[in-house]
């Protein structure tokens, strides 16, 4: 009985053994190929990843390679820099940032647009005379001054208004030879014109030489009428004095037109056009608009204050408008005939000196991406730019937090306002700079090392003679 027991034993251990055998013999016809397909793509994603993955600086991060080392800059071990980007046809100066980095730092985007680019102008300006209704008398002969008429500045006169009386012997002189030429003005009719001419050349009206003709006799006084109505606004002589011929007397201004004389800058320059409006205000009378087109735009530019003068010209019949009063004026400008232009956002530009940087974000991309881009700008419109080149309309760009944009450039070493040449300084995968600057290093250091050694060896030399010559044995051998 006790072996048909072993017997039975026996039996149920062979049915166990094969059982196992026949279960591990399934277990590997229908998992094993999963599990060796799934370390297979396992290996693959690996490899993949482990050939996206560039070694930087924490402190230079524009030194990139390919494998682990020493940065050839300070000697710092590199620290692996995963990229997201695996598209081949990928530019290497891209920037990708997620969803929640964009929101994070609240970076906006601005479609770029065609329109119609305008400014507001604030000028600044003075009342000035019109220069072409000023009218300075000066003497066209010498004698004294006898009577005013006009005693002080600012009195307003009208064209022919006797402004002073003057006695000139000359005149007199003159006037008796008018009166004898005359006589004979038939016998001799050029000396009878000649002398009517100097008369009229000292500026006495053709009534004023009639009357001299007709009266028979000299007048003793002779009177110096206004040249047009206006206002005195300078008396430079007084009852008694003297002059000569060229002296000035008097000035007189007609201010029922004026002009409104602007300082414009160098940079509203291009916005200012001969005909555009400007609305503008008195300083005192700020209640009331007034309206005026630019007539001229001054040629030059002043050296000392960089501002060219705009001038507006306006009627003035009442008066309030006094020369040297300040104005306030605005144009609204459109250049450029109102052709559309591109215009960006000023908060879209990132000012490198001379350089102009944007950051445009790349289509056809799932993580948003965006890559540094310089551009040439026109002129100023406001809150916008012109674009001259460098973008095209379509084209999307950060219009807000693109400082940040720019700083997770520099960390990444790719092209940056503060490194635009980093395509030419970035490491190609499989160059290993390192290697190449410790082999450089390390043969300055040797030839260094060289130096050192005989130089040392040198001074050893002296010393054994300096030695040998305090023993007495200079000389020997």
């Amino acid at each position: 009985m006790k072996s048909n027991i072993l017997k039975k034993i026996k039996r149920e251990f062979i049915i166990i053994v094969i059982t196992l055998i026949i279960g591990i013999s399934l277990g590997s016809l229908f998992f094993g190929s999963s599990s060796n397909e799934y370390a297979d793509k396992h290996n693959h994603s690996k490899t993949e990843q482990d050939n996206t993955t560039i070694w930087t600086c924490s402190m230079h991060p524009q030194i990139k390679q390919d494998k682990a080392g020493d940065c050839p800059i300070c000697g710092m071990d590199l620290v692996p820099l995963k990229t997201n980007i695996v598209n081949e046809e990928a530019d290497p100066n891209e920037i990708q940032m997620t969803e929640s980095a964009i929101k994070l730092a609240d970076i906006q985007t601005f479609i770029v647009r065609k329109g119609v680019p305008e400014k507001s102008v604030y000028l600044f300006g003075k009342v000035k005379p019109d220069e072409r209704n000023i009218a300075t008398l000066t003497a066209r002969f010498g004698g004294r001054i006898e009577k005013l008429y006009v005693n002080y500045t600012g009195q307003n006169v009208k064209k022919g208004q006797k402004l002073a009386s003057i006695y000139s012997p000359e005149l007199n002189t003159a006037q008796q030879e008018l009166i004898d030429a005359a006589k004979y003005k038939e016998d001799n009719p050029s000396f009878y014109k000649a002398t009517r001419n100097k008369l009229k050349h000292w500026e006495l009206t053709d009534t004023q030489i009639d009357d001299i003709e007709r009266g028979h006799h000299p007048s003793i006084y002779f009177d110096i009428l206004s040249p047009k109505s206006g206002t005195i606004t300078h008396r430079d002589v007084a009852i008694g004095d003297y002059v000569e011929e060229g002296n000035p007397l008097f000035e007189v201004i007609d201010l029922n037109r004026v002009w409104i004389v602007f300082d414009a800058y160098e940079s509203d320059l291009p916005w200012i056009r001969i005909g555009d409006e400007v609305s503008f205000t008195l300083a005192a009378l700020p209640s009331k608009t007034h309206q005026g087109r630019v007539s001229f735009i001054d040629p030059f530019i002043n050296a000392k204050t960089r501002v060219a003068q705009v001038r507006v010209e306006i009627l003035n019949p009442k008066m309030d408008m006094k020369p040297e009063m300040f104005v306030n004026g605005i144009l609204q400008s459109k250049v450029a005939e109102n052709l559309e232009q591109l215009l960006i956002p000023k908060t879209s530009i990132l000012w490198t000196g001379k350089r102009a940087v944007v950051y445009v974000r790349v289509p056809n991309r799932e993580t948003p991406t965006f890559i540094y881009r310089e551009i040439t700008l026109g002129a100023e419109t406001g809150n916008s730019y012109v674009v001259a080149a460098g973008l095209y309309e379509g084209e999307e760009i950060a219009s807000n937090g693109v400082f940040k944009i720019d700083a997770s450039a520099q960390l990444l070493g790719r092209q940056s306002m503060m490194n635009p040449e980093a395509e030419k300084t970035n490491i190609m995968p499989g160059m290993d700079m390192s290697s190449t600057e410790n082999a450089s290093s390390k043969k300055e250091i040797s030839d260094e090392e060289k130096t050192i050694n005989k130089n040392t060896s040198r001074n050893k030399k002296e010393e054994t003679e300096t030695m040998k010559c305090g023993a007495g044995k200079c000389g020997s051998g």
